[in-house]
């Protein structure tokens, strides 16, 4: 029969059918990463924020309409994790603001169409600086598709609305440059077409299967759901017989046990990064290899929910809260005042939320944000305008090393707006890079990347992709320091021993020994160095 008018039930199935299908595809969104290293996480970051949403309204009743798109977007907005998980809260939330007026149990299907484009337009609000090619362009030319004409079915006017969204997902490489070189189609804007497909096979009859109490039940947060494989597990090991070592064996074996599979081989040493249920049966297999020389398995749905609590402390004019991972890097950042540290980053986007609870847990008069992630910012920002008693401002330190050297120039005897000049100066003029490892084959700015390779980039700009860590870093060095550089700080990962270290101390004192060189054990994973050049 067809569908001429919405009521609250049927709402609520579709926004939960195009969550759960959201969900289910989020691997596949996160894919879609444009650079090829381990951080690709734009679905999973959408799918938490959907999810936070559809806990809030499973027991609103279906028939309140204007309750439901309520509850709905304050779970999304309390739950959103990322840039696209914010623009989707914001997106929700537009919705709701363009029907918070309806008194009936039901809406029309103009109506409808009208919520959509106010979702478009409260959606661009959200960001400062909108770029086109992105989430923003898929949600603005699917609402004006739709805008203005008289539909006599809801399924006509999903399917045009769904229609206008694929092909504008279609067009952003045409848009973004840099997505067309990377031969990918927008994360955000792909997650975005996930929901609304979902919402498609509801009206279909095609009803997603949605988590059972008893898989409620084994999951202590409903985050863990989000993770197919819980424990991040690497290991390096020294081949036992280097010459008989069949790489591809491994990779048959540990992708039959996990998903994210990186293998990096430097002659006798092999490095392994998966993500796995039981890590114990990969360590045994490692050690069947050679003798394992580090190892680090961490439990990601724990972390996803993880903080790390703040010492008990008197009242204070300014709190500080920094999003850090690694025991080195968080301990750097504490030692240098920090009050509250929420465990994450870049592969553990912290929610709003979450920067909601760390400020309840430090007495302050006002608050400082350092997020140390481009896309950790927008949820910090989110966190800091629902704080309606209180100054909290947010740094835009989009790195480990620019949030530290912003950190430094901290000074407790200044006012929060003295200090958030003096440190928002400090990013500006501070460079920053980083030595990680691709997930993909590749080629961005005639830079041709190989998956297992060693890059060395700074924010968009890649320097180099090579098969030897060391000639990374000297590579991102090269790239960072001029004739002006005073100061050099370097974060070193799990996976860099002291000797390499010194190797990198001397090519630096090669270039210029005035320099002064700072040297910090980060413990970090995924980032072999993390740099900041003052």
């Amino acid at each position: 029969m067809p569908v001429t008018k919405i009521s609250g039930a049927l709402l609520k199935k579709m926004v939960t059918n195009g969550a759960v299908n959201l969900k289910n595809c989020y691997a596949e969104v996160d894919a879609l990463n444009v650079f090829p290293v381990p951080d690709g996480d734009t679905g999973t970051n959408m799918s938490m924020t959907m999810m936070a949403g559809i806990r809030e309204i499973e027991n609103v009743s279906s028939k309140q309409i204007v309750l439901i798109l309520k509850n709905l977007s304050r779970g999304l907005l309390m739950g959103a994790r990322g840039n696209s998980g914010v623009i989707l809260s914001q997106f929700f939330r537009g919705v709701y603001d363009g029907l918070k007026t309806v008194t009936k149990d039901y809406i029309s299907l103009t109506e409808f169409a009208n919520a959509l484009y106010s979702g478009y337009k409260m959606a661009y609000k959200a960001v400062m600086s909108p770029v086109e090619g992105t989430i923003l362009t898929v949600v603005k030319d699917a609402a004006k598709a739709i805008s203005g004409k008289a539909y006599q079915t809801l399924d006509e006017l999903i399917d045009d609305y769904l229609n206008a969204a694929k092909e504008s997902l279609a067009n952003t490489p045409k848009l973004l440059p840099i997505l067309a070189e990377a031969k990918v189609v927008d994360s955000g804007g792909a997650g975005f077409v996930k929901i609304v497909e979902g919402m498609q096979m509801m009206l279909n009859g095609e009803k997603l299967h949605i988590q059972t109490e008893e898989e409620k039940a084994k999951a202590k947060e409903a985050t863990e759901t989000e993770i197919k494989f819980g424990y991040c597990t690497e290991f390096i090991i020294e081949l036992a017989e280097p010459d008989k070592f069949i790489e591809s064996e491994l990779k048959d074996k540990l992708t039959e046990m996990g998903d994210s599979l990186v293998l990096v081989r430097d002659e006798n040493l092999l490095k392994v990064h998966v993500h796995v249920n039981k890590p114990g049966e990969v360590l045994n297999i490692a050690q069947s290899l050679g003798e394992i020389v580090t190892t680090k398995i961490e439990n990601m749905r724990i972390q996803h929910t993880q903080f790390i609590e703040p010492k008990k402390q008197e009242h204070k004019e300014i709190g500080i809260i920094s999003v850090c991972f690694g025991d080195g890097i968080k301990k750097a950042f504490t030692d240098l005042g920090v009050d509250y540290i929420i465990d994450g980053g870049q592969t553990m986007n912290p929610s709003t939320e979450q920067f909601l609870k760390a400020m309840d847990n430090i007495d302050a008069s006002s608050y400082i944000i350092i997020p140390n992630n481009s896309n950790v910012i927008l949820a910090a920002e989110q966190a800091a305008n629902l704080v309606e008693d209180k100054k909290v401002v947010v740094l835009k330190a989009k790195s480990i090393a620019s949030g530290y050297s912003a950190l430094i120039n901290f000074d407790p005897e200044l006012s929060i707006d003295e200090n958030f000049e003096n440190m928002s100066d400090v990013i500006d003029t501070v460079k920053t890079g980083e030595v990680t490892y691709a997930v993909r084959d590749t080629e961005i700015d005639g830079v041709k990347i190989n998956s297992g390779d060693f890059m060395s980039l700074s924010g968009k700009k890649i320097f180099s992709s090579t098969k030897e860590r060391l000639d990374a870093i000297k590579s991102l060095i090269d790239g960072l320091i001029d004739s002006e550089s005073e100061i050099v700080t370097l974060f070193y990962g799990i996976d860099v021993n002291e000797d390499e270290v010194n190797e990198v101390t001397d090519y630096i004192n090669e270039i210029d020994d005035e320099i002064e060189i700072e040297i910090i054990e980060g413990k970090q994973d995924i980032y072999s160095y993390i740099v900041s050049v003052e």
